[in-house]
């Protein structure tokens, strides 16, 4: 019954999303208020409808129902609660039903704090906020049902994927969705915006915290794959430019650009077309992500390869929306006339640079994706890109990138003195230049990585800081002490989310520059030594699990003779899914990682083992972690939730169609 009432449930979503499509767009045409008032109700109505389905399939998994065929493809009764829960969206059906749930959520959410906005452009945003839903709810309904009965229930399950039976991997979905699908609104908003024929400051304040909040939980959701995909696949990686990743980084990366373009459209009312446009490609991306990882095409190891007519739906809707939004951008393009005037030094062109190259850097990794796929269309060719291409091709912008983001941060809008900009940098360039050259003397036969690294990571943190503290203005230190503390939350948004990506940098180098990996036969109570640690294999065991049988090993870790730990790397085998899993043990520290695997019993008694040492691997993850803290910040400035007071004077005119 509780199944029955979800599938119906999904089904009214979409037909109030066909009408919330049609009615209010009509309404703003023809200044209609009851017509543009309806959005408000309807998008309510589809969220609380989506959300009684999404209810309806989780009690189903909850529950172990085995007459729902996506519960028995993707569960088993003896499978732990919480990856019950997770296992609604282990999979392409549930998946997208979250999917769908999170769009009509920030439909709702619109409409909930969207009091500001004139009436028009509301109205507008909510009916092309719908129009998305009504395409998903119909791919959901016609090619991918959650809600498929079994005609003979089965006594269990075929259980989830095992790679999926982890925390990690319960949370990431939830957040990458938020971040893929929250870029819709900012789309709903630039094609809203086209229609009424304007762009201003006040479009610029509205659209940027729902790209904020979208890039937040990105970073939160690439920051869960990154680290889960380093303690759970037993590679030692962080990141292997899986197709998969790469389709949720590129989005990653426009919205960071789209974020940066809107502050030039809201203090200089510049850059409108480019702003427009960044909004149309990450919303646009999040589609090409959804087509990569759903159609098949492309093979991941964390891909819901289904079959190609589901992805030829999927390349429809991105056909659709991305075709019929850059028609009407070439349409409008008119009507988004630049008003502020810049030199070439200046913040608004450091912001643009920061743009291009963010773009640029998206594209490069679009290539490195896609271009197998079309090696084998057109050359009937199959190759493979790897690490190697990406990592000579992308790295390059992200150096540029970080060189020239503290600098552009302080300059002043409209025209800089660029010597008078760098002057309160010096003494962060002079450290920054020092840990590099550091890190140069004490590394020996080792690439350049590690030193550049060092210097970037150290001159976004250092230029992050000193940024900060020059908007205090000058006078005593208490008197500037004081200032400090009360500065905007969006300020130190930034200078958080800055430094967030220096730590990163920092993590990343040194990780790829100095870690050294140990592969060997251990015996028994025989130790080795990693990086000046040494290890002893002291037993292996057979261990049983709620639903998979281990192979445990316990490894003692020391260093100069004093104990630190006893770690536990596992082989995991999950007899319903007839799946092996490798479980990494990791002794965690602020500077290292000692990380640790291990394999096959070998014919002398011995067992193969993988022993990694990893510098600065956690400062990866908690850069990001202050990244996503930095918008969090940023979120919760009061300038972020209200309208801008021009708007409350001055209502958007709309442009009739013809």
């Amino acid at each position: 019954m509780i199944t029955e009432l979800g599938h119906f449930a999904l089904i009214l979503a979409f037909l109030v999303a066909c009408v919330q499509a049609v009615v209010p767009m009509i309404g703003a045409h023809k200044r209609w208020p009851g017509w543009m008032a309806m959005a408000e109700p309807a998008a309510n109505a589809q969220f609380m409808l989506t959300a009684v389905a999404f209810g309806a399939l989780t009690h189903a998994f909850v529950t172990s129902d085995f007459s729902v065929a996506l519960v028995v493809q993707n569960s088993h009764s003896l499978k732990p609660m919480i990856y019950k829960i997770s296992g609604v969206w282990g999979n392409h059906e549930g998946s997208m039903l979250l999917w769908v749930l999170i769009l009509t959520l920030f439909g709702a959410m619109a409409a909930w704090f969207g009091g500001n906005l004139p009436p028009t452009l509301k109205a507008r945003v909510l009916a092309v906020q719908s129009s998305i839903a009504v395409a998903f709810f119909a791919f959901i309904i016609f090619t991918s049902n959650p809600f498929l009965r079994m005609s003979v229930p089965p006594f269990d399950g075929q259980d989830l994927n095992p790679l999926l039976q982890d925390p990690g991997l319960a949370f990431h979905p939830p957040f990458l969705y938020l971040g893929y699908v929250g870029l819709s609104l900012a789309f709903s908003f630039a094609v809203a915006a086209l229609i009424e024929g304007r762009v201003d400051a006040a479009w610029g304040r509205w659209v940027r915290p729902w790209t904020l909040l979208a890039w937040v939980n990105l970073t939160i959701g690439i920051g869960l794959g990154s680290w889960w995909a380093y303690y759970e696949l037993g590679w030692g990686g962080f990141w292997f430019w899986d197709p998969v990743e790469n389709a949720s980084f590129m989005p990653w990366l426009l919205a960071a650009a789209l974020l940066h373009s809107a502050i030039v459209v809201e203090k200089r009312e510049s850059l409108k077309s480019w702003t427009i446009l960044l909004a149309i490609m990450a919303f646009g991306f999040s589609l090409i992500g959804t087509f990569i990882v759903r159609s098949g095409v492309i093979t991941s190891v964390h891909a819901f390869a289904n079959d190609p007519e589901r992805g030829v739906f999927i390349l429809m809707i991105l056909g659709f929306f991305m075709g019929g939004a850059l028609t009407l951008f070439a349409a409008r393009a008119s009507s988004m006339e630049a008003k502020g005037v810049f030199s070439l030094v200046s913040r608004e062109s450091a912001l643009v640079m920061n743009n291009i190259l963010l773009a640029v850097s998206c594209f490069v990794v679009f290539v490195g994706t896609i271009w197998p796929l079309f090696a084998e269309m057109l050359f009937d060719r199959k190759l493979s890109v790897g690490p190697p291409f990406f990592d000579m091709a992308f790295t390059p912008f992200m150096v540029l990138l970080g060189a020239i983001l503290p600098i552009g941060a302080m300059m002043p809008w409209k025209r800089a003195d660029l010597g008078r900009t760098f002057r309160p940098l010096i003494p962060a360039f002079i450290l920054a230049v020092s840990v590099g050259l550091l890190a140069f003397a004490i590394q020996t036969g080792r690439s350049a990585l590690g030193p550049v690294g060092m210097f970037l990571g150290t001159w976004l943190i250092c230029g992050a800081l000193v940024d900060i503290w020059s908007r205090t203005g000058r006078g005593e230190m208490a008197g500037r002490l004081s200032r400090l503390t009360r500065l905007p939350r969006a300020d130190w948004g930034k200078m958080v989310a800055h430094s967030g990506l220096g730590i990163t940098m920092l993590g990343i180098s040194g990780l790829l520059a100095w870690q050294q990996e140990d592969i060997r036969v251990v015996q028994f109570n025989q130790p080795f030594e990693v990086a000046g640690f040494s290890l002893t294999l002291t037993d292996v065991q057979r261990v049983e699990g709620p639903n998979y049988i281990s192979t445990m090993g316990w490894v003692d870790l020391a260093r100069d003779g004093k104990a630190i730990a006893t770690m536990n790397p596992e082989k995991r085998f999950y007899p319903v899914a007839q799946m092996p899993t490798t479980e990494a043990a990791i002794d965690i520290g602020f500077w290292r990682d000692v990380y640790v695997v291990i394999g096959d019993p070998q014919d002398n008694g011995g067992w193969a083992v993988r022993t990694y040492y990893k510098p600065l691997a956690n400062w990866i993850w908690g850069g990001a972690i202050l990244m996503a803290l930095g918008g969090m910040l940023s979120i919760s400035d009061r300038r972020f939730r209200v309208a801008a007071g021009a708007a409350k004077r001055t209502p958007v005119s709309g442009v009739p169609a013809e």
